[in-house]
Order: structure tokens, then sequence, then C-alpha cells
């Protein structure tokens, strides 16, 4: 079921989620959710008001990672391992009207249930930014200075 994204100042998009357990309908919901959007690569549980531990990341058609792992399903996902640093802009369907420059690893090691996935580049940032949701974050959290890293969002 495609569901409503919570959007920013919503106070459960600032709470941290428990872990999951039997998280299909989720899944499910997050799914038809992110695909609803057309351009979005990836979505967490707290956006749709379900505060467990999942998220769901596709980056197969995003020019910016023509290298990726196709679509993930991230259940209780945590990042074991980083490497480099870089600043992207971001860009989040909870804060439609911004984006922002986040500075982020630029390589990561994730391990979630039944997975673990060793990601670089555009795909990371994602996932990064998935679970950051996951950790009561916003990308607004993690950026260096709101007057000069946020930006109004073009209109496509």
């Amino acid at each position: 079921m495609i569901r409503d994204v919570l959007l920013h100042p919503h106070p459960l998009l600032t709470r941290v989620a428990a872990p999951a357990t039997g998280a299909d309908a989720v899944v499910e919901d997050l799914l038809e959710t992110m695909r609803s959007f057309g351009h979005c690569v990836g979505i967490a549980a707290p956006q749709i008001g379900e505060l467990v531990r999942v998220a769901v990341i596709d980056c197969s058609d995003h020019p910016k990672a023509p290298e990726n792992h196709g679509l993930l399903v991230l259940v209780n996902p945590v990042i074991v391992s980083a490497a480099g640093s870089a600043v992207g802009r971001e860009g989040c369907l909870s804060i439609p009207e911004l984006t922002g420059n986040v500075r982020r690893a630029t390589e990561i090691a994730v391990e979630a249930e039944g997975l673990r996935v060793e990601a670089a580049g555009f795909e990371a940032r994602v996932i990064q930014h998935e679970i950051d949701h996951l950790d009561g974050l916003l990308f607004l959290d993690r950026v260096e200075s709101p007057v000069e890293d946020v930006f109004r969002r073009k209109r496509r």
C-alpha cells in the first residue's frame, strides 16, 4: 500500500526506531511508496510512521550509481566499517523543499538480516542517509552550515 510520507518537523522523524521483527508488511509498503515517487532511491520505515529498523534502497536507475546492488531491503542494518569522506548534495522525501551538502563516508560495509553489502559512492551515501532515518536523524542534522549548505530545491 502506498503510504503518506511524514514531513519535517513531524516528531516521529526524530525518534530512534526499534529493532524490526516480522517486517514483511512494512517492506511492501516501503517499496510501493518509494516506487510511487519515480525518482526516489530510498525510504526508511520512520518516514511512513513505522518506528522499526527497516529501509529499502534501489539505485538501479540512478546515473550517479552505475555500479550498485540493485534493490536492497535492509532489516536491522548496521554499518560495520566506513572509509573515505566526501561532501555531496542530498534530498529527502520528508524535506521536499530543500537539499543540502552532507559529508559522508565514501565506502561502507553494512550488515542486515541475511545480508552483507559493501557499497561505495552514491549508493553508500543513500544507505547512510536511510540508516540515519532509523536513528532519528535527517540530512539537516548533518550539514556543517545551515546558511551555506542548505538550498531550496530546484523544480523539475
